[in-house]
């Protein structure tokens, strides 16, 4: 299976082990993903290996000896999840009597079967799941509608992190919220400002101790939306806490009673383990790609286009990248508040149970 993208889509298309563990238990199973998204697959006991692969083998030499090294592999069947033209030449170049992807016109001759993307969805799962399970039917039809993706974290890790959140002087009988503050890039970061007053009425309405997610580099986005916030809510915020690694974080995580803020990885990671979820999707994503499991409690999301009349889908994705500060503009807190406020007394209310 090639999967040459973000860790959300590594994580997402990790389903795919599963079904075929389940169906083939003595299969050799390889994921071949960026070095840099093994953690968030780390420990799948339905992969047999990895095949990491980085930027430097871009160079003619090293690109050579790492698709030998897959021709050395004799695989029988490649799953190109990513379908590009680097993943089409290693699906090629596998020698693979079957090999299975999405249906594009530069990359389809790769391959001796192709998907089209559904247009409809059955399932709350998302395209992003059903389209990824739909590419398993070029092996066979005998699979399961859906598998939710997981992450295998150890009760080391776990217990480490606890100790931490503890020694750091967090109440595990209080609330606890990862805040996801900054998307995947500044063109899908909701507003700091915007942000600043949900996480206002997050500590308003609960109490809740509050963790940002970021890593050193966005140390500096991070202080201006803390100082932004009221000081009642600065006072809730563990600032110096936070994942150094993605393990870490995922292991922070798993204390907490949800994850809120901007859709993305880091949301899907939360579902993986379970934790409530609010995304706030930008504008410039389609909001059913990856709302995946949504229910309306456990797993809720807000997007523009559900609160105003004029439908974002007439923009084409190059529009609505150029349009998206004034999309962003008009994607005001007050409109997230109501859904936000159900889902807090749904995950962090009284009657709610605390996860320990």
């Amino acid at each position: 299976m090639i999967q040459q993208k973000m860790i959300g889509d590594v994580l997402t298309s990790s389903i795919l082990f599963e079904a075929l563990r389940k169906k083939y238990p003595a299969a050799q199973l390889h994921y071949l993903i960026y070095r840099h998204t093994l953690a968030v697959v780390e420990n799948n006991p339905h992969i047999d290996r990895f095949l990491l692969y980085d930027d430097s083998y871009k160079k003619t030499g090293k690109l050579l000896k790492f698709l030998q090294q897959i021709r050395k592999e004799e695989y029988d069947i490649v799953i190109d999840v990513y379908a590009k033209l680097g993943t089409a030449l290693m699906s090629s170049f596998s020698g693979a009597g079957i090999r299975i992807s999405y249906n594009k016109w530069y990359t389809s001759p790769a391959y001796t079967t192709t998907f089209k993307p559904k247009k409809n969805l059955q399932t709350n799962a998302g395209f992003a799941i059903e389209n990824r399970m739909q590419l398993l039917q070029g092996i066979s039809t005998d699979f399961p509608a859906e598998i939710r993706p997981k992450i295998y974290l150890t009760e080391t890790e776990r217990s480490s992190v606890k100790q931490r959140l503890v020694t750091a002087g967090i109440s595990m009988d209080r609330p606890l919220v990862m805040c996801g503050i900054l998307g995947s890039s500044g063109e899908k970061t909701y507003p700091l400002p915007y942000m600043a007053r949900i996480l206002d009425f997050v500590v308003e309405r609960t109490g809740a101790q509050l963790l940002f997610n970021y890593i050193p580099k966005q140390e500096t986005e991070a202080r201006e939306l803390l100082a932004l916030c009221r000081v009642e809510t600065q006072k809730q915020v563990f600032f110096e806490l936070f994942g150094k690694s993605l393990r870490e974080f995922m292991s922070l995580t798993s204390h907490c009673d949800a994850l809120i803020g901007n859709e993305g990885g880091a949301v899907n990671m939360a579902k993986a383990l379970d934790i409530p979820t609010f995304a706030i999707f930008s504008p410039q994503i389609k909001k059913e790609d990856w709302s995946i499991y949504e229910d309306g409690k456990h797993h809720v999301s807000v997007h523009l286009s559900d609160f105003i009349s004029t439908p974002l889908d007439r923009f084409s994705k190059k529009e609505r990248v150029k349009k998206g500060p004034g999309f962003y503009k008009k994607f005001k807190p007050d409109l997230i508040i109501t859904p936000l406020q159900k889902f807090l007394d749904h995950c962090c209310g009284k009657d709610s149970a605390k996860k320990l």
